[in-house]
């Protein structure tokens, strides 16, 4: 009884969230290549370096399993676990985490009962062929700065 309530709290959680951003992608597809996703944390940790910032990077599968990280030196150490959330968030949930942010900042505070849900920007599903294969996560700087970080990294899927 219990368990069925708590599915259906988190359900309509999630429809509510639909509301303020659509999943990127319809479903899942293959989880992201080790090489593709070095691909996208070099295009993520470039960006990083013009702008100074000091960044960890995760690549997750679609599972939510660390693929591939990158941590730029001198960056806060707290930003591991950060990153790695994010990106968890992100491929779970096929939305960026600013999706949660925003619900949260417009009183939707049911989003932090979410399981993994991260209401922080900085966490996009890595989408090909418009399905999900992954998911990236920045942290280290403003969650703003962090999500154009991850926003490089995703779109070099596009290239």
């Amino acid at each position: 009884m219990v368990r069925s309530v708590l599915n259906i709290v988190l359900f309509s959680c999630l429809v509510a969230c639909s509301k303020f951003a659509q999943a990127e992608a319809d479903g899942y597809g293959p989880s992201v290549s080790l090489e593709t996703a070095k691909q996208v944390a070099t295009s993520a940790a470039e960006m990083a370096r013009k702008q100074n910032f000091r960044v960890a990077i995760a690549i997750v599968d679609t599972a939510g399993n660390l693929v591939y990280f990158e941590k730029l030196d001198d960056t806060q150490t707290a930003s591991v676990e950060v990153a790695i959330a994010k990106a968890r968030s992100a491929g779970t949930y096929r939305r960026e985490t600013k999706v949660f942010e925003t619900a949260l900042s417009n009183g939707r505070t049911a989003i932090l009962g979410l399981p993994g849900a991260v209401p922080i920007e900085g966490g996009i599903p890595l989408v090909r062929e418009g399905k999900v294969i992954g998911a990236i996560g920045v942290s280290g700087v403003t969650s703003e700065q962090d999500g154009q970080v991850a926003r490089a990294g995703a779109d070099r899927l596009a290239q």
